[in-house]
């Protein structure tokens, strides 16, 4: 299975095909094509009823795990209380996924459709004319989805990482509020790990599910004794801050010469901490932000 990306694919003219889905009893014409990935899509649907346009998530899973794994992304919501991270409205599965006799199901998921796009989008958009966004907006955004980060890292009963944090994971609402979506990566954060197997199993995960240039180093050589936590999500919420100064993760030219990240996350000379146990927790980064929007609007 591999998540989504959450970058929307700008379209002009018309999806020609109105195709029609009916999802636990409410009917959706598919209105056009938002976002496309490995085994799974993203269309913007009108409920028939009350005409509101919605993202529709769609996921093929060709097995009972990928069952399972798709089915954890509603589970996850659920878990999640906050206005900066997404919600699920409706969803079904439909079909019986078989690897042995060779038939899939496919999970359908009602999400709340944002006309901005992502944070991704917008940077790119801002990127041509070079525009940088104002470092008041950058902080109030910044906030916006550290509160996100620390709803998901005080989960109940176990604290959760989101382990997939980047621009085109943030969505932005009609008020530029960011919504953290695409929570099929999201996990229990603490992991003890013990042995060679645990650390094999962890690393191809986050190979497969957490996007490379935004990725923290402990996930790309996972150390066959250690502890895990959701500060992985705060390397990649760093990146996240950096992009929003400079319109890209600190690796995405790295990513684009086609050179090592792994190698250039894991000798890093930005100011990030490749320890984990360096790094502060969400509550810290928070009380931070607060204070630099304090003395900005001070300056102000």
């Amino acid at each position: 299975m591999q998540s989504i990306g959450w970058t929307l694919i700008m379209k002009r003219g018309c999806f020609c095909r109105k195709e029609t889905l009916n999802i636990n009893g409410s009917r959706y014409t598919i209105r056009d094509r938002l976002a496309t990935g490995g085994f799974s899509l993203i269309d913007l649907g009108e409920n028939a009823s009350t005409r509101r346009s919605y993202a529709i998530k769609r996921i093929t899973c060709h097995s009972i795990d990928d069952q399972n794994i798709a089915l954890r992304e509603i589970e996850n919501c659920r878990k999640i209380d906050s206005e900066n991270v997404i919600r699920v409205v409706d969803y079904e599965l439909k079909g019986q996924a078989d690897i042995v006799i060779n038939t899939t199901s496919t999970l359908y998921i009602v999400l709340p459709y944002y006309k901005h796009g992502s944070l991704a989008d917008h940077l790119q958009l801002r990127s041509r004319k070079q525009d940088h966004m104002p470092e008041a907006q950058i902080l109030q955004i910044f906030l916006g989805v550290c509160e996100g980060l620390k709803a998901i890292h005080e989960a109940k009963p176990v604290p959760l990482a989101h382990r997939d944090l980047k621009t085109a994971n943030i969505c932005l609402s009609d008020s530029f509020e960011p919504i953290i979506v695409d929570l099929g990566s999201m996990t229990e954060a603490r992991l003890q790990i013990v042995g060679q197997t645990d650390a094999q199993r962890l690393q191809d995960e986050a190979e497969e599910r957490s996007s490379i240039v935004y990725r923290a180093p402990e996930l790309f050589t996972v150390k066959t004794y250690c502890t895990i936590d959701e500060r992985t999500d705060i390397w990649s919420l760093g990146c996240v801050l950096y992009a929003m100064c400079y319109f890209n993760s600190p690796y995405d030219p790295i990513y684009e010469r086609g050179d090592s990240v792994a190698l250039a996350v894991l000798s890093v000379n930005y100011m990030l901490r490749t320890d984990p146990m360096e790094r502060p927790f969400i509550f810290s980064v928070i009380e931070r932000t607060h204070d630099l929007i304090q003395k900005l609007e001070g300056r102000l």
